[in-house]
Parts: structure tokens; sequence; C-alpha cells
């Protein structure tokens, strides 16, 4: 788990809206999401989509998923998250499949392993805004800072990153699986619908995939 860091670098801004450009699916950085990688048994839409231990927001019976991989330490990431929810939300028709990917180092992983040992007490929603609202880089002393303002027992949680350690990095193992099969090379990155997207959208953008991926959906 503590060589996640070292696997990939963080995408720029200006590189992933060159991938992107003003064409959404039709651009050549968006491509069909399930064509993109050669490991079946990792990069099934049942274990992408549907693994029953990571976090979902938005409307679970939403008839569009996007999958974000993020890491809290990333600017991007942090910058883009308000705009994210409000598509979400004013869509109302988008499942949004949480997977935390923490390739920024060892706070990244701490971070990263803190919010979904809160998940055990039903406070990983809050564990993640906390953690993704800041504005500047995390440690460890802040993190624990930030989870207890949200709300968070903190001796249960500590309790749990022991009793449930194995699972959660079973999980962020299956994260990171997941992004090298799809050959994501930084955070954030998405699947929408069965679109890959590797790099940052603005709010126009997320509009555009999720109405071309509808549309890709019926067809």
């Amino acid at each position: 788990m503590a060589g996640f860091g070292n696997k990939r670098r963080l995408t720029t801004r200006r590189a992933a809206l060159t991938l992107i450009g003003a064409g959404a699916l039709a651009a050549g950085g968006i491509t069909s999401a399930w064509a993109a990688g050669d490991d079946d048994e990792v990069l099934t839409e049942a274990k992408v989509l549907r693994d029953p231990d990571t976090p979902v927001a938005g409307n679970p019976e939403g008839n569009i998923t996007i999958v974000e991989w993020s890491d809290y330490n990333c600017p991007y990431c942090r910058k883009l998250e308000p705009e994210l929810r409000q598509v979400v939300q004013d869509d109302g028709k988008v499942r949004l499949v949480m997977k935390d990917w923490p390739i920024l180092g060892p706070v990244s992983l701490t971070a990263a392993r803190s919010a979904l040992a809160a998940k055990f007490q039903d406070k990983y929603h809050p564990a993640h805004d906390a953690l993704i609202g800041v504005s500047s880089r995390l440690t460890e002393p802040r993190i624990n800072e930030l989870l207890a303002g949200a709300g968070v027992d903190m001796d249960r949680l500590k309790r749990d990153l022991t009793d449930r350690g194995s699972d959660i990095d079973a999980l962020l193992k299956r994260n990171n699986d997941q992004a090298e099969a799809f050959g994501f090379r930084g955070t954030p990155s998405f699947i929408v619908g069965k679109y890959r997207v590797p790099g940052v959208l603005s709010m126009n953008e997320f509009e555009q995939v999720i109405a071309d991926a509808r549309k890709a959906k019926m067809n």
C-alpha cells in the first residue's frame, strides 16, 4: 500500500484539458472505458461500478454512473469537487462512485484510509467533505483535526483502522489496480457511463459528457 505514491504523477490542468478539447466524447482523450484495459478480472463493469465497499453519492438509482478516482492532497480534485457535486445535484439522475486513490504520498494514504474507516460509523461523506475541502496540503495532525471537527468518533476510528484495516487496504488496492488498468496517469480521473475521462472537466464539459454518455447508452 505504501508504494501507491510512487506509481503515478499528477496530471496537469493543461494536459488534461488538451486531452478533452471542446468535443466531449468526440475528443481523443475520452474513449470507451471497457476497451481501455486488458485485465478482464480487474475491469468488469460490476467490479468498477458496483463494488459494495465503495462509497456512493448522488442518486443511487441514477441512470448514468460517474466513477471518480481522487486523492485528498490533489489540488485539482479539491477545486473540481464543488463543481462536480453541483452537476450531480442539478442533474438528479447521476450516481457518483467515489474511488479513493492515494497516489501522492504517505499522508494521502493516511487520509484515504481514515475516510474509509469513518464509513463504518456512517461518517464517510462528512469525512470526505472535510478532507477535500481544505486549501492547503494535509498533514496527519490536520487530518485528525478535520475528522474530529466533522463529527467522526476518533476512538472508534482508531479501532476500525485496526480491526478493518485489511478490508480498507484491499479496497484501495482494487481502486489502484483498476486505475492502472484503465491507464490513468493522475488524479482526478473518471469513468462517465461507458467512457473514461483522464483529467479535469469544467461544469459545462461534465454536462456535455453526461449527455453524450446517455445518448450512447440508448444506442
